[in-house]
């Protein structure tokens, strides 16, 4: 059965604990995975090719003949490990990479997260800069990353370095730093089209008043990835609840050290 491959439990497990980590109230957030040829020959016998293409909204040659698993329009993360078929299903690009197909899942005339535009966009601009690496694209609502966009600059540099401030960890698992989007109109080509400028240079964006959105290579990485942005946002809320003045804190030079310790580059524009 699919729900028995690998790549399906996994994607499983994934919403199972950003429904645990209270990121997913109701039908919030979305997940979409671009699924491996050696995936897709293991189930290949239960995918039922369909005629019945449906526009995508955007146009995304890259991703053309690729398959892709994804969250449903209006579906709750805390359902899916139960009832995968219902809440989740997989989806076929056609040659032009303008219209998809349903060949799994989304029983009882379910389909694709909303947000499928803004996934498929930014699956094909990792697909392009990672040379295929990336294959997950993750959106949620963690608490305190979303409180933090009403009180610090919506500025790619402010977020980044406030937050690596924070714990150590961060500018290692996010050397790259964290973009942020101005809010708008979620599920658009708008919105879609501003975050994939931000994902031709981070791996992880804000989207003021919304919430996160993370791509990396696998499920562990990118739930990790988002994991750590929203943990250092839950110090740095405590931080400013207690105090607008510092003692002490993770410094120019300590940043350039844990750099050149870990093997990662730290961006100029951070320091």
């Amino acid at each position: 059965m699919i729900t028995d491959a690998e790549f399906v439990k996994g994607f499983c497990n994934m919403c199972e604990n950003g429904s645990k980590m209270g990121w997913h109230e109701r039908n919030g957030g979305n997940l979409s995975y671009r699924i491996k040829g050696n995936e897709l020959e293991l189930i290949k016998a239960e995918i039922h090719e369909s005629d019945a293409w449906r526009e995508i909204g955007v146009s995304v040659p890259r991703l053309a003949g690729e398959y892709f698993l994804v969250t449903g329009s209006g579906k709750y993360f805390a359902n899916v490990a139960a009832s995968p078929e219902e809440n989740i299903g997989i989806i076929k690009i056609d040659e032009k990479g303008e219209n998809y197909s349903i060949v799994w899942g989304f029983l009882n005339g379910a389909r694709p997260t909303s947000e499928l535009p803004t996934h498929l966009m930014n699956h094909e601009i990792k697909k392009m800069y990672t040379d295929g690496r990336y294959r997950v694209i993750y959106h949620a609502h963690p608490a305190n990353l979303i409180a933090l966009t009403f009180v610090l600059p919506l500025k790619d540099e402010v977020f980044t370095r406030e937050l690596w401030e924070t714990m150590t960890e961060c500018p290692v698992i996010f050397p790259k730093g964290v973009g942020v989007v101005k809010w708008m109109v979620p599920g658009g080509r708008e919105i879609a089209l501003a975050t994939v400028e931000k994902m031709k240079e981070y791996d992880v964006t804000v989207w003021a008043h919304h919430g996160l959105f993370a791509a990396g290579e696998d499920f562990d990485l990118t739930f990790g990835l988002m994991h750590t942005v929203e943990k250092a946002s839950e110090v740095l809320v405590k931080i400013l609840s207690m105090t607008d003045a510092r003692r002490q804190s993770i410094t120019t030079q300590d940043l350039i050290s844990l750099g050149d310790a870990f093997g990662v580059r730290i961006p100029k524009k951070f320091l």
